[in-house]
């Protein structure tokens, strides 16, 4: 908020003020309102006292005609009428007299240089990819901030000046384009409501603009402005040059950027801008004017500090730097223009929104009047059709409800929530009016999964339970198993899946690098399906399957892309690991690639097993596969808590058990295969025990590669703990970023980008048997190393030195010495090995083949921030297992097929040969997991779920809500349960946590807390109704 001093307007002439402008944020504690609706509409605070904008002398900002009422009806509050209370202004703003604001001596031609100096990087700055921070609606109440900012203008319409009417325009223009954003995207994805994308508000968006064309004017002309400036400066862009810690990313953008100046609009000769003039601006040669207009820009910058939602305050502070640096260009002369990176980037991605906003008007308008259609002609159809009756049953009001009952019926069809004979009852019930069908068809069918509930019992009999087979069983839960369970359902199939353990993911849960694709990105790196599979040939060495890589990287890029749109999993960013010639391993922008994989598609399966598509099973073992002929029809388990034995029948059984690193028992398959490997740690789970291999051998499977096990050269020694079997794997990413290896004597032995065979050859060398033999003697210790990295190539892999710092596995030191006191060494060797790394560095090579050199240390070694780790070679994953055919087939040893058995994941052998490279696991999970589950037949419409488990649900829905105290509150503090009192109601948001516009961790906060007051501060109490199924009880009062 404001706090401003009034200037005594009878000041004699030379006395000083004693009162400066101050601008301070509160908070927003001030922007609650109990009447205030959703979005932008929370009372703003009073002003302590008016600013004379452009040269005038203050006076009540409530006064000015732009703050009037624009009617006395059609709002259904104060703050929403006060919340577009814009006056209707005229178009004209280069055209005709103006009146002068000032008179005074000219300013330097600098002046306009720090016009975004106000913008100002927050505590805790990071680089944003606002590709995946969109302007949307997140709920919070803005109506205070732009009542802020309209009042800092302080303007009229009335003998306002030219340069008043500019700065007007252009905060209006800006006011529609973010109106826009959130009319278009306003009701966030919601299972609840059956929401799977972000759904527009016609309405909203009719409400604001359909008598306030002006608004949408605005909007235009500031388009004009941002694309005036960006012409203006189209020399200096085209040669802009780029730099941030990407060398790739920064030539990609180099390009784009050109390809920009070179479009047609920009490159024409024509008057193409002529809506706005700058030099008519200023001509008054006074100083007054300019420093109003640059001071009153700088206030309203300043004023978005207040703003609580992180995301509005992103967009609101890269448009404003948008403006700020095309009024920058336009009003400089053209050699003097400097523009830092962050201004570039604000000035483009503003003009892009804008861009956006004006086609976005046309798509809501079309929109609103295609509903208001459809409206008019249901009113039609209901006022010309006659009241039917049941014969059994009440009057039923139209054939409209009939209409909408047969609809919904067809709906839950359409989205294989029924079955066919189900569906066709349903519609002859209907038909025939039945009263209670009509009834529910006519209150709840806009909610398939309540509608599907409420009429479970209606035209069932009570013996009636689902005894339909599953299409498949899937054995596993990583992400194999779970690509080829999702697959199969999307396909209106039906599964059944078998976990040995509590929590579903596998092994998948912990890959932290990674997944390999070709070419998402296009040819902005130069990468193609050739190279890749090149690379991954290498790799694999003489026993490299040409078949099985061809699969594996030719559907790369499908499977990227099947994980970012089916899943919506982050996968912004790229990298390139050790083995790879090219950038082309995607991961999240936050967070570790395994972990943010199964969390998505662990949603979607359990969005799918309250429709009765899937059946999870954990803490169940399967034992043995259960065969007919010579088909294989189901498997036999047994429970891993009592012991109780089940069969389960399906037609088809997938197997996605994982590898077998983890199992060091004699006899197992390591030990036959491996045995000088059983003293080696491992990063797989307990569970990695091979079981899925034993399964498919005793049907008489083929195996392949058995003796092919990939050594990780990198797993932390947990200092606490160094004996421990299990280690934390040290990302791929870790030497990727600049990690750099050392030996126990101080010095480098290796390239670290090499693939991972290499690393871990180099590492091993360092005991004289294997250098002589190239055999690990099993009796021998494994070798440790240090992992050390820069302050810049930890920043850069920040959200893993994070996380691995808080296990207590990377520890913090500041300078060489100190760190050369922690790995046991004299400083003159750890320097000596880090000068000479350096140098490397500047001349781009170095003794080992390495060529490329992030995160280097700094030059004065002394002051150089290091993050510093023990790591060992450890088993990492089973290139061995069950042979299979491209199509994930399970194969014999006579070379033909086991009918209704297939396989996909670490359980199969022969698609990485040799050596595995990194960011290739996630892939062949998905690549396998989805061609088998594309390939099994399925029959649609089929359900596992029973009446009985229905009702239940339902009955669990409905029950009246229980009191429970503080303390019991208190006790749901996970990331996995999240419950919050929100004045006196306590909501489950274990869920929505995750789908939260506005993040995670501010919903995670306050876990086992009372919210009031936070959701309170930026939210209005009608958001709530959204989250009626998540109520779980009353807050006890104290």
């Amino acid at each position: 908020k404001k706090k401003k001093k009034k200037k005594d307007r009878d000041i004699e002439e030379g006395e000083e003020e004693e009162e400066e402008e101050e601008f301070e944020c509160d908070g927003g504690a001030d922007e609650l309102d109990e009447e205030a609706e959703p979005l932008c509409t929370v009372q703003g605070g009073a002003d302590d006292g008016g600013f004379g904008g452009f040269g005038g002398d203050g006076g009540d900002p409530f006064g000015s005609s732009v703050l009037q009422s624009l009617g006395e009806q059609g709002f259904s509050s104060e703050p929403q009428r006060e919340t577009f209370d814009w006056e209707q202004q005229t178009d004209m703003v280069v055209e005709g007299a103006d009146t002068p604001c000032d008179d005074d001596e000219n300013l330097p031609e600098t002046f306009w240089l720090d016009m975004c100096s106000n913008i100002q990087e927050g505590k805790g700055t990071k680089i944003v990819n606002l590709e995946l921070n969109p302007e949307r609606n997140t709920g919070y109440n803005g109506t205070h901030i732009w009542k802020s900012i309209y009042e800092e203008n302080c303007m009229t319409t009335q003998d306002s000046c030219l340069e008043e009417r500019v700065l007007y325009r252009l905060l209006s223009g800006l006011h529609t384009s973010t109106t826009i954003s959130i009319a278009k995207n306003y009701y966030p994805p919601s299972k609840r409501k059956n929401r799977t994308d972000w759904e527009s508000n016609p309405q909203f968006f009719m409400e604001k603009f359909q008598n306030h064309p002006e608004f949408i004017r605005n909007m235009h002309f500031s388009y004009v402005v941002l694309l005036r400036a960006i012409k203006k400066a189209s020399g200096y862009l085209y040669d802009y040059d780029v730099q941030s810690r990407n060398m790739v990313d920064d030539e990609a953008a180099k390009i784009l950027l050109k390809r920009l100046m070179d479009t047609a609009i920009l490159r024409s000769c024509s008057n193409v801008f002529s809506a706005f003039d700058e030099s008519l601006m200023f001509q008054h040669q006074g100083t007054n004017i300019q420093q109003n207009f640059k001071g009153i820009f700088q206030n309203v910058s300043s004023i978005l500090d207040c703003v609580q939602c992180q995301q509005c305050k992103l967009h609101g502070k890269m448009a404003m730097m948008g403006y700020g640096t095309a009024l920058k260009i336009l009003f400089m002369p053209p050699e003097l223009v400097k523009l830092e990176r962050n201004e570039v980037v604000a000035l483009i991605n503003t003009a892009a929104r804008l861009s956006e906003s004006l086609v976005e008007v046309r798509e809501l308008t079309t929109a609103y009047w295609k509903t208001e259609q459809a409206g008019k002609n249901r009113q039609l159809t209901e006022s010309t059709t006659d009241t039917t009756y049941s014969m059994d049953g009440p009057p039923v009001e139209s054939l409209d409800i009939l209409d909408r009952t047969v609809g919904a019926i067809a709906n839950l069809g359409r989205q294989n929530m029924i079955s066919m004979d189900r569906e066709n009852e349903l519609v002859s019930l209907a038909l025939s009016k039945h009263p209670e069908l009509l009834v529910l068809g006519k209150h709840y069918a806009s909610d398939p999964e309540k509608f599907l509930a409420l009429i479970s019992s209606i035209g069932l009999s009570d013996s009636e339970s689902s005894s339909v087979s599953p299409d498949a069983v899937v054995v596993g839960s990583g992400l194999a198993g779970m690509a080829a369970a999702l697959n199969i359902m999307d396909r209106g199939g039906t599964v059944i899946m078998v976990e040995k353990e509590h929590l579903l993911g596998g092994n998948s849960n912990k890959a932290s690098s990674g997944i390999n694709g070709c070419c998402p990105q296009g040819d902005l790196y130069e990468d193609s399906i050739e190279s890749f599979r090149n690379d991954t040939i290498k790799s694999a060495g003489s026993v490299a399957d040409l078949d099985l890589i061809g699969t594996l990287v030719g559907k790369s890029e499908q499977a990227v892309m099947w994980l970012k749109e089916r899943a919506n999993v982050d996968l912004s960013l790229l990298a390139q690991l050790g083995g790879h010639s090219h950038k082309r391993t995607h991961r999240p922008s936050n967070g570790m690639a395994g972990a943010e994989i199964i969390y998505h598609l662990q949603k979607e399966l359990r969005s799918y097993e309250k429709q009765g598509k899937i059946k999870i099973m954990v803490d169940t073992r399967v034992k043995q596969l259960l065969v007919e002929g010579d088909t294989v029809v189901g498997v036999a388990c047994e429970s891993t808590l009592d012991g109780t034995a089940e069969d389960v029948r399906g037609d088809n059984v997938i197997l996605a058990t994982g590898g077998f690193a983890s199992d060091r028992s004699k006899g197992s398959y390591l030990d036959q295969y491996r045995s000088e490997l059983m003293s080696f740690p491992a990063t797989a789970g307990g569970f990695s025990t091979g079981d899925g291999i034993g399964l498919a051998t005793d049907l008489g499977a083929a195996t392949r590669d058995m003796d092919k096990v990939q050594i990780h050269p990198t797993g932390w020694v947990n200092p606490e703990d160094p004996s421990n079997p299990t280690k934390v794997l040290a990302a791929e990413l870790m030497r990727g970023v600049g990690g750099i290896l050392f030996n126990k004597k101080g010095k480098r032995f290796c390239n670290e980008l090499g693939t991972r065979a290499y690393v871990t050859d180099k590492m091993l060398e360092a005991d004289s048997h294997y250098l002589s033999t190239g055999i690990w003697n099993e009796k021998n210790e494994v070798p440790t190393f240090f992992l050390v990295l820069s302050s810049s190539a930890a920043e850069d892999g920040k959200k893993h030195v994070d996380l691995y710092s808080h296990k207590g596995l990377l520890t913090k030191v500041e300078g060489i010495d100190a760190l050369a006191k922690l790995m046991g060494l004299w400083s003159s060797t750890l320097t000596y090995s880090m000068r000479s790394y350096q140098k490397s560095a500047s001349k781009g090579y170095d003794e080992f083949g390495k060529t490329s050199f992030r995160g280097v240390p700094d030059a004065d070694l002394t002051k150089e921030t290091f993050y510093v780790g023990t790591v060992t070679p450890v088993l990492h994953y089973c290139m061995g297992g069950i042979k299979i055919d491209t199509e994930g087939n399970v194969i014999k040893e006579d070379g033909s097929i086991i009918k209704g058995l297939h396989a996909a994941g670490e359980v199969t052998g022969g698609v990485h040969g040799n050596n595995r490279l990194g960011g290739n696991s996630l892939l062949e999970c998905t690549v396998f997991g989805t061609i088998v589950g594309q390939k099994v037949p399925v029959k649609k419409g089929a359900s596992l779920v029973t009446r009985a488990a229905t009702q239940t649900q339902q009955k669990s829905a409905t029950a009246e809500l229980p009191e429970i105290t503080m303390e019991e509150l208190a006790m749901h503090n996970t990331e996995e349960d999240i419950w919050v009192a929100i004045d006196g109601v306590v909501y489950d948001f274990s869920e929505f946590a995750h789908e939260h516009p506005a993040g995670f961790a501010s919903i995670y906060d306050l876990a086992g807390k009372d919210g009031s007051e936070a959701f309170a501060a930026v939210h209005n109490a009608g958001l709530l109704e959204d989250f009626e199924e998540d109520k779980r009880a009353i807050l006890k009062s104290t």
